[in-house]
């Protein structure tokens, strides 16, 4: 039995490449973490609208452009375990990823950038700053002190909705050949699973009782390496023998084989389960 590569790989990022949440990081920096991650926890969990805390949790901490850029370091210090190396492996094999994220463009695309992610592949929400805040005035006369530009406001769009990722897929996806696959711990990914072929529930940082219960196939391991088996199939392992990418690749039957998904779609599973037998044994 074989199981079908899905070409197209879409990633949220927040709790899925990364273990923190972008905003959460900020809010602790102004000592308002508890109230922020109650909102983000909210919105991820379905229990509110994306919408509806998007600004509420800006206007919280109205962060300055330098601590938002901050978020990129804490981003490359808080790696999902095994993202970089499934992500360079699905690139290898011809897998086209993306990364689609409600949190804050500048320190979302340099992450992306930093795990190999194409940055006209990445979308995340932008923001806008006061030009006239903090020491402006030194902008022309000090080049090395640091412009403390504060936020004003987000762009408004599909990505802080909580049903708006559906339609970024859609734009991404255009009129490309291949089946997709998408990847997510929160409510909003789950509801942008109808546009794509597979999606994939993650709770190896936070487990979400909705999306647990609702994806059709749930990774819970800690590392991303079973996440190879799904997008490019069992089969793939003969792809890269001698490879730099036979390692994860190894480390995604062992997690497998301990058990690495839940399966809330009995056809799924059954196929997914011959495909892998049939590999595992070395059966043709």
């Amino acid at each position: 039995m074989r199981w079908p590569p899905y070409k197209h790989v879409f990633f949220d990022c927040d709790s899925t490449l990364s273990t923190v949440e972008g905003i959460d990081v900020l809010a602790e920096t102004v000592g308002k973490k508890w109230r922020v991650e109650v909102l983000t926890n909210a919105a991820m969990d379905g229990k509110l609208d994306l919408e509806e805390v998007y600004a509420k949790r800006l206007q919280a901490v109205r962060p300055t452009h330098e601590q938002i850029q901050q978020i990129r370091s804490v981003y490359k210090r808080n790696i999902v375990t095994d993202a970089q190396a499934v992500i360079a492996a699905l690139q290898f094999l011809g897998h086209q990823v993306y990364i689609i994220s409600g949190g804050l463009a500048e320190p979302v695309q340099e992450f992306g950038v930093f795990l190999g992610v194409p940055k006209q592949n990445i979308r995340a929400v932008n923001v806008d700053y006061d030009h006239l805040s903090g020491d402006w005035w030194y902008a022309e006369t000090d080049f090395q002190k640091p412009i403390r530009k504060r936020y004003i406001d987000y762009e408004e769009g599909a990505l802080t909705v909580s049903d708006g990722k559906a339609q970024i897929v859609k734009e991404l996806l255009g009129r490309q050949n291949g089946r997709s696959l998408l990847i997510g711990d929160g409510s909003s990914d789950l509801l942008a699973s109808h546009t794509v072929d597979l999606f994939v529930g993650f709770g190896g940082v936070v487990q979400r009782d909705r999306v647990k219960a609702e994806s059709p196939i749930f990774l819970h391991t800690p590392s991303l390496a079973p996440l190879l088996l799904l997008a490019a199939g069992p089969a793939a392992i003969r792809q890269v023998k001698g490879t730099s990418h036979e390692a994860v690749f190894n480390k995604a039957f062992e997690l497998t084989n301990s058990g690495a998904f839940d399966f809330n779609h009995e056809r799924l599973k059954q196929k997914f389960q011959d495909a892998y037998q049939t590999v595992h044994t070395g059966a043709d």
